[in-house]
């Protein structure tokens, strides 16, 4: 068991659910508490059993299919109600008995929460702490005081916010918690408010900060210089309204620039494959931008960082992204020099350091195709396959005759002009040459992309049976600025997946159906690149 001096304790399974448009299956809160322990936090809150039928069922079943190497569960839940004792509380019952080893419980530490929301006395508010603090503590359980409201209470009312603090740690609180709970504090205040109640009262302290000033890791790590020994946060930052502090942005910074040994050996590393699977479980799309894990926390656009880079990666990067489990990426544009160049060529396999004339046709390549309205930044597969061009080894599997779509709309009687009941079909034709023969395949499909995508492949399948196992997982449309109507340049970017990997491509055209068959015949013929095709 690891050094219990700092406590890195994570609410995403509670607090991080209440964010807008997350709603959790048990079995996704188990899979998620996994991808939480191999991240090596020391405390895992899984929710409040007794006042949620899907967390009482998840502490029953985490009893049984949860082996945790690092944390320990911890149930959240509320002190007992006003005139009832702990023992007769049947949420504090249930608390005690959801098999958690470590409870958390929220108090009212704002006398006007006090008053208005549980309708009682600040006396009887001490009394419910300690109370419910020293049951659970007699039935074996660890217990966490979370002083909801406390910031604000403590400038209304400092006296009772700290009576709150010193009833808790007197009756056995382990930490007691100084919540942020409106997100409202700002860093220097928030060094400042827990030195001098860690001074006050003895207790050691911890701190759960909400976003909502967009300060919540600042804050976090503002009270962890004012002395707190505990952090709460969640993962990705989700919470409610715009979220709670950061996991990872808090566990980096106390890891990597403060050089705290907060978690287990080896599993820093963990930190951006499971943000990436928390993401996912949650349904999500991962924020590509957010600092230690996204997908472009290391990426580098601007020539001159390239060729600093080129020379040192340390020159423009604050840490290694290996350290976090993430990797440096170069990105491609309009905006690129040759060290760029080959430096993207390095990351995909490719050495052009050796032939100067030959980086240089492609950054001069790049420029042109991006003025006409490509990007390279997000599409490695279609860069790649222009090095190869440019290095005289076009990548070939098939010639492209001709390609045509028809779409039929027969509107149905009695429909309006906004349609809905409809009939729409879609056919497309393509004619290829492959290996020396001529194919003709025609697809239904339920758009035009859709339908070039089915016949594209139907005419290769026969002759390459791996594109039977491609898939294409994500398309995105954009109008380029600067053009105007239906006159309007179009960008297409699509993505395909072979189980193993996936790769995006780009297309730009005068319409939509152009530049998608552009990025779907690159994407096809990537994937038989991948697979490993000799080229016709």
């Amino acid at each position: 068991m690891r050094d219990d001096s700092f406590h890195v304790f994570d609410t995403t399974l509670r607090d991080g659910a209440q964010r807008e448009g997350i709603n959790l299956r048990v079995s996704d809160k188990l899979a998620i508490a996994k991808l939480l322990d191999d991240f090596g936090v020391a405390f895992i809150e899984g929710g409040w059993p007794g006042a949620n039928p899907k967390d009482t069922e998840f502490f029953e079943r985490a009893a049984h299919e949860l082996t945790l190497k690092h944390a320990r569960l911890t149930a959240f839940g509320a002190t007992r109600r006003a005139g009832v004792r702990a023992a007769d509380d049947p949420q504090v019952a249930a608390l005690r008995d959801s098999g958690a080893p470590v409870v958390t419980l929220v108090a009212k530490s704002d006398t006007r929460h006090v008053e208005r929301a549980l309708r009682t006395t600040p006396d009887e508010n001490l009394a419910m702490i300690a109370d419910t603090v020293s049951h659970l503590r007699e039935h074996g359980q660890r217990v966490f005081v979370d002083c909801e409201h406390f910031f604000d209470g403590y400038h209304h009312d400092p006296g009772h916010a700290l009576d709150v603090v010193r009833t808790a740690s007197e009756a056995g609180a382990d930490v007691v918690v100084l919540c942020d709970t409106n997100g409202g504090m700002l860093p220097t205040d928030v060094t400042r408010v827990v030195s001098e109640v860690a001074e006050a009262t003895g207790a050691r302290l911890g701190i759960h900060a909400q976003d909502d000033t967009g300060c919540a890791v600042a804050n976090t790590l503002a009270a962890v210089e004012g002395g707190a020994t505990h952090v709460q946060c969640t993962a990705n930052g989700y919470g409610e309204r715009v979220g709670n502090a950061n996991l990872f942005s808090v566990v980096g910074a106390l890891a990597l620039k403060q050089g705290r040994d907060v978690l287990p050996e080896g599993c820093l590393e963990e930190m951006t494959r499971v943000s990436t699977a928390i993401a996912d479980l949650v349904n999500l799309a991962p924020d590509t931008h957010q600092p230690y894990v996204g997908v472009s926390a290391f990426a580098h656009k601007a020539g001159l960082h390239a060729s600093a880079i080129k020379v040192d990666p340390d020159l423009y990067q604050h840490t290694e992204p290996e350290l976090v489990g993430n990797r440096m990426r170069m990105l491609v544009s309009d905006m690129a020099g040759r060290a760029s160049i080959e430096l993207k060529a390095q990351e995909l396999g490719l050495d052009l350091s050796e032939d100067r004339a030959l980086s240089g046709r492609i950054v001069e390549r790049v420029k042109g195709l991006e003025l006409s309205g490509y990007s390279f930044e997000s599409a490695d597969a279609s860069l790649e396959l222009l090095v190869f061009e440019e290095m005289g080894r076009p990548v070939r599997y098939f010639e492209t005759e001709s390609w045509r779509v028809i779409t039929e709309r027969r509107p149905s009687e009695g429909v309006g002009l906004l349609g809905g009941a409809d009939e729409s079909l879609t056919e497309a034709t393509v004619k290829l040459g492959v290996k020396g023969e001529r194919i003709i395949a025609t697809e239904e499909g339920n758009g035009p992309v859709n339908a070039l995508d089915r016949a594209l492949r139907n005419s290769l399948e026969n002759v390459y049976t791996a594109l039977g196992g491609l898939e294409l997982t994500d398309y995105k449309v954009r109008i380029l600025e600067g053009t105007s109507g239906t006159n309007a340049i179009t960008r297409i970017l699509i993505t395909f997946s072979d189980g193993t990997g996936e790769w995006t491509t780009v297309g730009v055209g005068p319409n939509v159906v152009d530049a998608s068959w552009v990025a779907l015949e690159q994407a096809v013929t990537y994937g038989l690149l991948r697979q490993g095709y000799p080229q016709v």
